[in-house]
């Protein structure tokens, strides 16, 4: 396998945990998307969406976005298993994942935050409020929810799911752009503990052979 990622990518940063937790090998091929290499014609015929993280299988089959490749590793090689089969507890897994990946991620990507000072002309204080804003809405609605569901040193239980996947990656983006996070324990207690795994040390962005600081 070969996957297309770029170290500060959150979404890639998904997508090599979950290869690390299954202990997948594969081939890294960084692309940068700070300087538009996901725009280039090989790359955009490979991923209409010019984004990353594109898994491409050693039969030439390719798949883009980290939750749909996530869940594919999962169907080939399910263990461990990052999405339970528990219908209840698979439901609790999706809706912290979903609120992450489908609420908080998107308004805050690299794409996002290049409009609002390329196009729309904000300052950089004022796309790192922007920033802020929308992490201090998501992770206090999922500080909550976790009260209320999670337990055991990951999200849910003593093991790592599609939960754990998708925070790890968001708090280290909003730890990089200096957000407040002492309001939230519970999701800081998972992230702690995630990063003293092997797993999610090897999938760290300081790690990558593309690393740039």
């Amino acid at each position: 396998m070969k996957l297309y990622s770029f170290f500060n990518s959150s979404t890639s940063y998904r997508v090599r945990i979950a290869l690390a937790l299954k202990g997948l090998e594969y081939d890294y091929q960084g692309i940068n998307i700070r300087v538009g290499e996901q725009r280039s014609h090989h790359y955009s015929e490979l991923n209409p969406s010019k984004g990353v993280p594109v898994l491409e299988g050693d039969d030439g089959f390719s798949l883009s976005q980290s939750l749909a490749i996530i869940s594919y590793l999962d169907d080939i090689c399910p263990e461990p298993r990052l999405v339970p089969a528990e219908p209840k507890l698979k439901a609790r897994v999706l809706e912290v994942a979903s609120a992450i990946a489908a609420d908080m991620h998107p308004i805050n990507n690299l794409r996002v935050l290049g409009y609002l000072t390329k196009e729309l002309d904000v300052s950089d204080e004022q796309k790192r409020d922007w920033y802020r804003h929308w992490v201090a809405e998501g992770f206090t609605a999922l500080e909550e929810r976790l009260a209320r569901h999670g337990y055991g040193d990951f999200c849910f239980g003593e093991t790592p799911t599609l939960a754990d996947v998708c925070l790890v990656p968001q708090v280290a983006n909003a730890q990089r752009f200096g957000c407040d996070l002492s309001a939230y324990p519970r999701i800081m207690a998972v992230y702690e503990h995630c990063c003293r795994q092997a797993a999610f040390q090897q999938a760290e962005p300081s790690r990558q052979p593309d690393f740039a600081a």
